[in-house]
């Protein structure tokens, strides 16, 4: 079942033109991510110091399908789904008052700190993938979701 984050668009997310200045959209994605591991238990501490392993992020999308302002109130999905032994991509759909106004991709390589080289996903993340990922979708939707 997919995560849901509630987020509201504060003044320092916005640029010249009062709209979510574009990288912002992804930072608060990252929000959204943080918040779905301390929700499965996952010590954000712990994690992001872990001196063993860590989750660099190999590509990032997005894509706006309308403004986004100061007072937005945002539901942010967050759907991961496991690529491979060392690979993981999450999406993310913006949603303001029922609307889609953004989707998002991350994609995430599994690596070793000290020797930079990748490694399979430890089971605490296999487990977080597991219960958040997207539910069964069609080959439509992933293809029209691979797109952006």
């Amino acid at each position: 079942m997919p995560f849901t984050y509630n987020r509201t668009i504060r003044f320092q997310d916005t640029d010249a033109a009062g709209v979510v200045y574009f990288a912002n959209i992804l930072a608060i994605c990252h929000e959204a991510y943080e918040e779905s591991l301390i929700m499965s238990g996952i010590n954000l501490k712990d994690f992001f110091t872990n001196p063993s392993v860590a989750f660099p992020i190999v590509h990032a999308n997005v894509d706006f399908f309308r403004p986004l302002y100061c007072g937005d109130n945002l539901l942010i999905k967050l759907m991961p789904q496991q690529l491979s032994v060392d690979r993981f991509e999450v999406a993310y759909e913006v949603i303001v008052r029922e609307v889609m106004a953004a989707k998002a991709v991350t994609r995430h390589v599994c690596i070793e700190t000290n020797s930079r080289t990748k490694t399979e996903l430890p089971e605490e993340m296999k487990e977080w993938l597991e219960r958040n990922k997207r539910g069964v979708e069609s080959a439509e939707t992933r293809k029209s979701r691979e797109i952006i």
